[in-house]
């Protein structure tokens, strides 16, 4: 795929905009480097790692910028709101949990890719590893049989988490 900017190059950096209005409307932009580079989409430094400090710095200048079109959203725990959080990069209280989950499982998925741990747990064993493996995955098929209206293999797939869970108790 060649960049969108230049039409020249190969496009190796990837953008995604996503709207911040109801519509969430997802818009993907292609572009090489050296014009990435040239609109300043790449980072500082030798590797163009993204830091924390850049991922914070990017959430407070999106945080500024579409604070006018966006309702505030208030923690009625303490009162923060989501324009301080996101300028403090802290919650305030466990109600900002509830009150902010939507745009903490978005910042997740943009620092991290994903918003489930991937990888090695510390004082789990290899065993107890596998077996919560297996669960995940159990529950995944689960929720597609029941969204499938296969009830018989959902049933059966309920049975076996149940017997995976009684083996971990």
């Amino acid at each position: 795929m060649n960049c969108e900017h230049c039409h020249k190059n190969e496009a190796t950096v990837h953008v995604t905009d996503i709207a911040e209005d109801p519509s969430g409307a997802v818009e993907e932009h292609h572009y090489c480097e050296l014009c990435a580079d040239g609109m300043n989409l790449l980072f500082a430094g030798a590797s163009k790692k993204k830091s924390m400090a850049d991922i914070w710095k990017l959430l407070q200048i999106s945080a500024k910028q579409s604070s006018s079109q966006r309702a505030q959203k208030t923690c009625d725990g303490c009162g923060l709101t989501l324009d301080e959080f996101r300028r403090r990069g802290r919650l305030g209280c466990a109600s900002c949990y509830e009150t902010f989950a939507d745009h903490i499982c978005e910042l997740l998925e943009r620092v991290h890719g994903s918003t489930q741990h991937i990888g090695r747990l510390p004082g789990v064993s290899e065993a107890e590893w596998n077996r919560m493996q297996d669960l995940a995955e159990l529950r995944q098929e689960l929720e597609v049989a029941i969204r499938e209206e296969a009830y018989e293999n959902a049933a059966r797939l309920r049975d076996k988490i149940q017997h995976l869970e009684a083996d971990g108790d």
